[in-house]
Order: structure tokens, then C-alpha cells, then sequence
């Protein structure tokens, strides 16, 4: 059996694929992941590092 890797998704994706990837590596939907990341970023008080974090997945991340 292969091993799991994460990639961003270059189908179904909003900005970059980030998420969907995520929800796929999970086994999550995808609007789930989406709605984690922005309650995570915004209500802990990590805005700017929540942005700054998907941004360097995005960049880290293969496409698949």
C-alpha cells in the first residue's frame, strides 16, 4: 500500500488548493477545513499568521 502525501488540489480549490489537499489527506470536506482555517486565523488571534501560514503551504505543497 502506498503512503498518504499531502498536495494541494488542482481541482477543486477556492484560492490555492491548500484546504482541499488538507480535507483530502483527512478524509474531511473540504468546506469543513476552509471554515477551521478562518474561525482558527480570525478568533485566536492569529489573522496575519493564519494568511502567512497558507501562504507557505501553498508555496511547500506539490500540485497534484
Amino acid at each position: 500500500m502506498e503512503p498518504k502525501k499531502l498536495y494541494r488540489s488542482s481541482t477543486n480549490r477556492m484560492i490555492c488548493g491548500v484546504c482541499q489537499g488538507i480535507a483530502e489527506y483527512l478524509n474531511m470536506d473540504p468546506t469543513v477545513v476552509r471554515l477551521l482555517w478562518v474561525v482558527l486565523s480570525v478568533f485566536c488571534g492569529a489573522g496575519i499568521l493564519g494568511v502567512l501560514v497558507y501562504i507557505a503551504a501553498a508555496i511547500i505543497m506539490p500540485v497534484r
